[in-house]
């Protein structure tokens, strides 16, 4: 049997532990907050459930799968894992000391991995002991349901890992793509500077919010438009994707928009708020 770890209870967290116990491996899901532990799980019973509706997991899998996951509040449980991933908040500060502790706790040949949208893998593996086993699984939310995982090499990571890391996210039903340790990677360099622009349109008076999204979803063939999707993944997140790539690049084109900056400030952060480019019911 396999064994996991991951580290964030929130969204990205308990939909990795999801799908990790989905296929079979014990999860060891860990996170500071004792009620951030109890809001995951009711949330991966709450989506198991609504797999058993759709009929794509059989009436008896959701308690077979929750029997899997092992809420933890210490990360000293992550010390039986082969591999594990962080999915804490999007700061550098929280990753490389997690990441410090990690490499005090797990075994010598555990696979660190590290779920950031943006953060560079390089710097995270050097706040470690082993830098050719730690690596980007960028997962793409919501988790459970998204087939993409962005597998990201940092500077130092081995070819071993990188194939380990490959076939794991496979085996998961998911559709891995590597991809070397540049700020953003693909998916933000390409998504943050386009939702970006549709913030700027919107300043500049150029057309509503929802004419901008409609022109990207029927012009575009885009499933939901950039503004929607920014609210999705909350406003302060994309700010500080814009940030690191801003930074991490030196090029102005990467530069946020004042009204995002304006917005975040506000706390209109999208759909965690109640209120971003477009109003949400609680």
């Amino acid at each position: 049997m396999s064994r996991a770890a991951v580290i964030g209870a929130g969204t990205m967290g308990n939909g990795i532990a999801h799908v990790f116990a989905q296929h079979g491996w014990e999860v060891a899901l860990i996170d500071t907050a004792p009620a951030a532990l109890e809001t995951a799980v009711a949330t991966i019973r709450t989506n198991l459930d609504r797999q058993v509706k759709k009929g794509t997991l059989a009436p008896e899998a959701p308690a077979e799968v929750l029997a899997r996951i092992t809420p933890a509040t210490g990360l000293d449980s992550a010390a039986g894992a082969a591999l594990v991933v962080e999915a804490a908040s999007e700061n550098p500060a929280v990753k490389f000391s997690v990441f410090e502790e990690l490499d005090r706790v797990c075994a010598p040949d555990a696979i660190l991995a590290t779920n950031t949208s943006s953060i560079s893998i390089t710097e995270i593996a050097a706040r470690t002991r082993r830098p050719g086993q730690v690596i980007g699984m960028h997962f793409m939310n919501p988790v459970p349901v998204m087939q993409l995982v962005e597998v990201i090499r940092g500077y130092a990571t081995t070819d071993a890992t990188t194939r380990s890391v490959m076939q794991t996210a496979a085996a998961l039903g998911k559709t891995p793509v590597e991809v070397n340790d540049y700020p953003g990677f693909v998916a933000n360099r390409v998504l943050m500077p386009m939702i970006n622009e549709a913030i700027f349109c919107v300043m500049e008076g150029v057309a509503a919010p929802e004419a901008i999204d409609t022109v990207m979803k029927l012009g575009m063939a885009h499933p939901m438009g950039p503004l929607a999707l920014a609210d999705f993944i909350g406003l302060d997140v994309c700010l500080a994707i814009l940030e690191v790539l801003q930074t991490g690049l030196g090029d102005d084109k990467y530069r946020p928009c004042p009204l995002l900056r304006k917005m975040v400030a506000a706390g209109y952060l999208g759909r965690k708020s109640g209120r971003g480019f477009y109003q949400y019911q609680s």
